[in-house]
């Protein structure tokens, strides 16, 4: 009988210790549980963060794409470097983004063709304006300077000058995060201060090689195509002027297919040598 006793009092104290083990067991599974999910949480960031930096290092040490062309500065011709296409034109439009600018941006996109668009600061004074200019810069054009009010260089002081150019960088820079790389001034004149300011602004200068779109001969869509495309000065590097104007939106397709059924191409701006 005592026996049967102490048996069945070492069997209580036996399970009573494996339960306090298994209740002991499970607590500890829980909390390893709980550790493992706060280290997986606290660490997922990191993990981003590393993917992150490992993404744009691969977008920095992306290789550059080699300029095609530069612009000569004593005639302002497009011209190829190396063995690059010679038989092509430059597309500009001035006094941009005016009334037709987004229109004429598309109408070269549907032509698979680029172009530099000069633009104005006084058409980039309202929020829809600025919604223009960057929809045309997030379909792949240049935005080029072109002041920021569209006067005569030579009729003002060097202060004055100053803000034209520089004010208006800094303009295109905050609506589409970047400075413009190509510099045309008003009606072609620039002055020796322009020049330097220009330079220092680390632009590209040019003017152009022909463009009629500004008289009055020429302002309706039959008579600018005729003239864009059969102009003798219209040769190899050509630098065409066009504007932000109803007639030359209307004729823009018939002239770039006009100049490539006469064996010309548009060359890219973004394969122009820049200044770094």
């Amino acid at each position: 009988m005592k026996l049967r006793l102490l048996f069945f009092l070492f069997l209580i104290i036996v399970l009573s210790a494996c339960s306090e083990t298994e209740e002991r067991q499970g607590k500890e599974q829980e909390t390893i549980k709980e550790a493992v999910a706060t280290v997986a949480k606290e660490s997922t960031p990191v993990v981003t963060e590393v993917e992150q930096t490992v993404e744009q290092t691969e977008i920095t040490n992306a290789p550059k794409v080699l300029p095609q062309y530069k612009i000569n500065p004593k005639n302002f011709n497009i011209e190829p470097i190396g063995d690059a296409p010679d038989h092509v034109i430059l597309l500009t439009i001035d006094d941009a983004p005016d009334k037709h600018a987004l229109e004429m941006a598309k109408t070269l996109k549907n032509l698979n063709v680029n172009a530099i668009f000069f633009v104005n600061g006084h058409f980039l004074q309202t929020p829809e304006q600025e919604a223009v200019l960057k929809a045309i810069h997030e379909m792949g054009f240049l935005i080029g300077n072109h002041t920021m009010t569209h006067q005569n260089l030579k009729t003002l002081s060097n202060e004055e000058q100053y803000k034209e150019i520089v004010e208006l960088n800094d303009l295109v820079e905050k609506i589409i995060g970047e400075r413009p790389k190509f510099f045309r001034a008003p009606h072609g004149v620039n002055t020796d201060y322009s020049r330097q300011v220009v330079a220092d602004e680390k632009m590209v200068l040019m003017n152009w090689s022909y463009g009629y779109d500004f008289m009055k001969d020429y302002m309706s869509k039959e008579a600018l195509t005729t003239i864009m495309i059969n102009t003798e000065l219209l040769h190899k590097g050509a630098n065409l002027l066009m504007h932000d104007r109803e007639w030359t939106n209307e004729a823009l397709q018939d002239i770039v297919i006009g100049l490539e059924n006469k064996g010309y191409q548009a060359a890219d701006p973004n394969l122009i040598e820049t200044i770094e």
